[in-house]
């Protein structure tokens, strides 16, 4: 078996914890990187990370996608000129680069799920930060995989199963939006997928989710039914709460394309979602 020395920048967010446990059980070499001794942005801590692998990940991104609005010169230098800058030094290195991108890079305007093929036109700053990077990085001319997922969930950090969760134990009633569709993607199955392309390091775009698809509405109904919650939820529309950043209304992801290097298919989102809720 190959032994791979994988570096991992952002292992202590909600993909790299679960992401570096994966490539722990894998019996990898893992060099898990973060705040506050690894900043992406700092191009000596960049460099000294990718000559500690044969391998880069970059989960590290700067997430808070209505604080981008008002932050967009921060977000831009972590979510792209950093991605930028890393794709020189691996191209420099010969090292290959896997990066993490989102379902944000699209405006959320298409009937169908989208395919690695489909133009991006991003919505909010967040998104067209996080299309920068991945231009950049494929403007750098290292060897490199983008993959973009949606909708992520984890026990490290924030997101949208846990605060469903606080607001129905805390308020007893809670409105959330039914135009929003998309597969609630748990961070442990996207941690799975990478593994496979960590074993065959291929170069271009690939969406991975969940199978099935929702709408946030849907996906509440479904925590709130597995914990037993007793709160009171009602559906609503986007435009009735705006928000700083504008959100993609159609997040759906065509898989196909990795579900190819894969032997098992995708499992549906309520089978990881159940267990994540069991183990909260």
């Amino acid at each position: 078996m190959v032994k791979h020395k994988v570096v991992i920048l952002g292992g202590r967010g909600m993909l790299g914890s679960d992401l570096t446990s994966a490539c722990l059980d894998a019996g990898w070499d893992v060099q898990s990187l973060d705040l506050p001794e690894f900043d992406i942005t700092n191009s000596v801590h960049l460099a000294e990370a990718v000559g500690m692998g044969d391998c880069v990940v970059n989960c590290a991104a700067y997430t808070n996608v209505d604080k981008a609005e008002s932050e967009y010169e921060i977000a831009y230098r972590i979510n792209a000129a950093a991605v930028g800058e890393l794709g020189r030094l691996a191209r420099q290195a010969g090292k290959w680069v896997l990066h993490i991108s989102t379902d944000f890079v699209f405006d959320g305007q298409s009937p169908k799920p989208y395919s690695e093929t489909d133009a991006p036109n991003p919505i909010n700053a967040y998104g067209r930060t996080k299309l920068a990077g991945e231009q950049l990085l494929a403007q750098s001319g290292s060897r490199h995989c983008i993959l973009r997922v949606e909708w992520s969930y984890g026990r490290a950090g924030d997101n949208f199963i846990k605060k469903i969760i606080s607001r129905a134990r805390k308020e007893g009633c809670l409105s959330v939006v039914e135009d929003q569709r998309g597969a609630p993607t748990a961070t442990t199955e996207a941690a799975r997928a990478i593994c496979v392309l960590l074993a065959k390091r291929p170069v271009g775009c690939f969406h991975y989710a969940a199978a099935g698809q929702a709408s946030r509405f849907e996906v509440a109904a479904f925590i709130l039914d597995k914990l037993g919650i007793d709160a009171e939820l009602s559906p609503c529309k986007t435009a009735d709460f705006p928000t700083p950043a504008k959100r993609p209304l159609n997040s759906l992801f065509d898989c196909s394309k990795i579900e190819k290097l894969f032997e098992e298919p995708i499992v549906h989102w309520k089978i990881p979602l159940e267990r994540f809720l069991e183990q909260l």
